[in-house]
Parts: structure tokens; sequence; C-alpha cells
């Protein structure tokens, strides 16, 4: 099993509810192909280095996950078929970036608390 992140852009015109939904759908894509997630963070709405497609924000979204590395191919298959994702990008991480993704995390859950 190896361990990847992955942070797509949703567009920035859809609803809660439909980003909400569109998270789900990738999340479930995920598991579906027997990987585990570790860590799911929503970033929300930001301004994009950028404009893309014309837009100037998105929805940022990060998924960690343990899993083979067939599913990067499926996964980016999914984001490329979906119009409402704009940019995506999937790393695989190796022990060094685990341990950073891991203390990122308890750092950003100290600093909400």
């Amino acid at each position: 099993m190896n361990n990847y992140e992955t942070v797509f852009i949703l567009t920035p015109v859809l609803s809660d509810a439909q980003v909400e939904e569109a998270v789900k759908k990738f999340e479930d894509l995920i598991k579906e192909k027997n990987c585990e997630i570790v860590a799911k963070e929503n970033w929300g709405l930001k301004k994009l280095a950028y404009p893309i497609q014309l837009k100037k924000n998105g929805f940022y979204t990060l998924i960690e996950f343990k899993g083979e590395g067939t599913v990067v191919a499926d996964l980016e298959l999914a984001f490329k078929r979906d119009e409402r994702v704009i940019r995506y990008l999937t790393t695989k991480l190796d022990k060094h970036a685990v341990e950073y993704a891991v203390t990122r995390r308890t750092k950003v859950k100290t600093a909400k608390a």
C-alpha cells in the first residue's frame, strides 16, 4: 500500500451542497477501490494564482489515502470527466512526506482548538 495525497479544485459557481456531493463522489470512488482515506481537508473557497477557465476562485479539497498505484489512474480519469473539477494533482508520499503530513494535521487541529 502506497500513501497518496490528492488536491483538487472545484469551480466556484457550485453551491455548498454541490461541493459536498462532488467531494463525496471522489471519496466513494477511493473507498470503492479498496483504499483507506487517512485524512480529508476542505480548504474552502480560495483565490487562484491565475485565472482558469475565466474563473478567479475555486473550492480546494485535499484527500490523503492509502492504496495501490492503479487507483490513481482511475481517480484522475474521474477528475478529467467531471466538469466541476478545474484542476487536480495527485502525489505519492514518501515516508518523510507522511511524517510531515501527520505533523501538519496535528498542528491544524491544535490551532483550531
